[in-house]
């Protein structure tokens, strides 16, 4: 991501959520708001999503946000009432929030911001009440500070998503942001995505890995950051977290693809895993 450009990867999310919407049913994730920002500028992109890969990308994408929106909705039954997304791109929550009094915070380039501002006064949809957004470059930002800034009570628990971001992060700028997670109130989580290392996939997933990294790459945003599921538990231990579980895609598939007519699910073992870390 080059800090002034809006994300393009954002956009590609957006329009698999669409896809989903309209493709898959019932679907994982119900969000008819990004059908509803996309718009109808997309058919062509549309019928790619149909294409075998780009099914199962849409599928981990809807599973990853049901998944984070799933412990987001555990811990607001715990008394959380503050939920941020980090590198909130194109998401849709905010306009589907659910719970009564739970304030979101979008944090994400302020171009990307501004981008996404459009294409919601282009679909006419306004800013739902209890929504902030929060400017920030996370390669050359402290989230507490940018949190603080926006009216963040760092004193209440919180809870966090951070959906298709690890990747495109160095190591240093995904230590700062685990660090100050990890010293969030007592009660506080946060659920996210990484994508796998070579050393941890066979011979057929090293191929689609490179595929996919030279694909975002050409898009500008390439891969960065990758970890084994050994390495990434070392790097959250080591920030503070003291609970952990992570998920990889046969949980996933039994957590939210059992019993599909459709057939649909996520590949195994496929290039991502689910994380979820409480302070």
């Amino acid at each position: 991501m080059e800090t002034g450009r809006a994300s393009k990867t954002a956009l590609r999310v957006a329009i698999r959520r669409a896809a989903h919407q309209l493709m898959d049913q019932p679907p994982v994730l119900n969000d008819p708001i990004a059908v509803r920002l996309v718009g109808e500028g997309f058919a062509r992109d549309m019928e790619r999503a149909q294409h075998k890969v780009a099914r199962d990308f849409r599928a981990y994408m809807a599973a990853r946000s049901r998944f984070a929106e799933d412990q987001l909705a555990m811990a607001v039954a715990r008394g959380v009432t503050q939920y941020v997304v980090l590198g909130a791109g194109l998401d849709t929550f905010a306009w589907r929030n659910p719970f009564a009094g739970l304030r979101v915070f979008e944090v994400d380039f302020p171009a990307t911001q501004e981008w996404k501002r459009g294409m919601l006064k282009e679909a006419g949809l306004a800013l739902p009440p209890g929504l902030t957004f929060v400017a920030l470059d996370f390669e050359h930002q402290a989230l507490a500070a940018g949190l603080a800034e926006a009216g963040f009570d760092a004193g209440r628990a919180a809870f966090f998503s951070w959906l298709g971001v690890v990747p495109y992060l160095t190591l240093e700028a995904f230590r700062s942001t685990v660090a100050d997670l990890a010293r969030m109130a007592q009660g506080s989580g946060v659920s996210f995505d990484y994508g796998l290392s070579a050393q941890a996939l066979g011979p057929l997933r090293r191929l689609a890995l490179q595929a996919l990294s030279e694909r975002v790459a050409s898009a500008g945003e390439p891969f960065k950051l990758l970890f084994t599921p050994g390495e990434l538990e070392r790097e959250l231990r080591q920030a503070g977290f003291k609970r952990l579980e992570q998920c990889d895609s046969g949980q996933v598939n039994a957590l939210y693809f059992n019993g599909r007519s459709d057939g649909l699910k996520l590949s195994e073992p496929g290039l991502g895993m689910l994380v979820t870390a409480w302070v």
